[in-house]
């Protein structure tokens, strides 16, 4: 078998394969088309030891504009670097191999601008349909790409725009959390969550706690966000006469992350001193004093559906958009066993 370099492999052309080969060009595009069928098995061979001798690979790009379709899926992620997002993503790209699809993934940073222009970016690949994973701040431009593409929303959604929607079931991920707490024999309870942002499923979740807490009557709840003012906020919290054992609620894994940097500052006893259950289950938690309490999400799931409804409306479904809500496994460690339930 020759070798090539990829610089003289780009160099080969289809004319070059046809005048090797003694065919048409007509017949090469055929042979690595969808029109192999309707080559003699002879054709075909020639053309085939054309292509291994010359090192020749088709540009699919040009191929895909060529027929109108590039097999490129668009995701659009807020922050590349949230445990959270690279799960899902995977999930995604998972799917997406296995139907042929490739993934092209641009991440924003949680910056407007970046978001801006990599939607501009997106719609220059040709991308057949797009997964979003942000807050949405550009909704015209979202709203113009809905129009030419298929369009699903992961985890977040954006205001007024119709799309499918997957991610979890936050009401009920919190009911999960706050009845374990419960149960195990905690009683005065601190949600810790990153700035909302305008990030519905923070907003949710924030929203179903206060709700909850409130409806609990052996519970009492505070909110307290990530930042500057973590560390003295749990202080205060840690120090504030109680009605019972505390715990922290963590709302996601980089809330849990903080939360647990700032109790180590702190000197706060993990997990004597206070209890912890936290959204998403990271590699890490098990590696923390006893074990951290999770509330796992089916991550690779949320991706593989989410391209799954990206991929029935590709094939021409234009029933209404639903909404598939996910719901977290408990998964118990030390952090939440140390108080009344054992």
């Amino acid at each position: 078998m020759n070798n090539f370099s990829a610089a003289q492999r780009s160099r080969v052309t289809m004319l070059n394969v046809a005048e090797r080969a003694g065919v048409s060009k007509a017949s090469v595009s055929r042979y690595i088309g969808d029109d192999r069928a309707l080559l003699s098995d002879a054709i075909a061979l020639r053309i085939e030891q054309a292509i291994n001798e010359l090192g020749y690979r088709p540009n699919q790009m040009a191929r895909g504009l060529k027929r109108g379709r590039t097999r490129l899926i668009g995701m659009l992620v807020a922050d590349i670097r949230n445990p959270y997002s690279i799960a899902v993503m995977h999930g995604v790209e998972t799917a997406c191999r296995a139907h042929g699809y490739s993934l092209v993934v641009c991440n924003t940073d949680r910056d407007d601008e970046q978001e801006r222009q990599h939607l501009a970016l997106l719609r220059s690949y040709n991308i057949e349909g797009l997964i979003v994973n942000t807050l949405g701040h550009h909704r015209d431009e979202l709203h113009e790409l809905q129009r030419e593409m298929p369009l699903v929303l992961v985890d977040r959604r954006v205001e007024d725009l119709d799309s499918d929607m997957v991610g979890l079931n936050n009401s009920q991920a919190v009911e999960m959390a706050l009845a374990h707490l419960e149960q195990r024999g905690y009683r005065d309870l601190l949600l810790v969550t990153e700035p909302h942002d305008g990030t519905s499923s923070r907003i949710e979740r924030v929203n179903g706690f206060q709700a909850q807490t409130t409806h609990r009557p052996l519970l009492c709840g505070a909110v307290l966000e990530t930042g500057d003012a973590l560390v003295a906020g749990l202080q205060t919290f840690l120090n504030t006469p109680d009605i019972g054992p505390k715990a922290l609620f963590c709302a996601n894994g980089v809330a849990a992350l903080a939360a647990t940097r700032a109790l180590r500052e702190i000197g706060c006893e993990l997990f004597e001193d206070v209890g912890l259950i936290a959204l998403d289950d990271l590699d890490w938690y098990p590696l923390v004093g006893s074990g951290i309490t999770a509330l796992a999400q089916p991550t690779a799931e949320i991706g593989a559906r989410a391209f799954e409804c990206l991929l029935k409306r590709l094939r021409g479904d234009v029933s209404e958009a639903q909404v598939l809500d996910f719901v977290p496994v408990l998964v118990e460690r030390g952090s939440t066993q140390g108080i009344g339930g054992g």
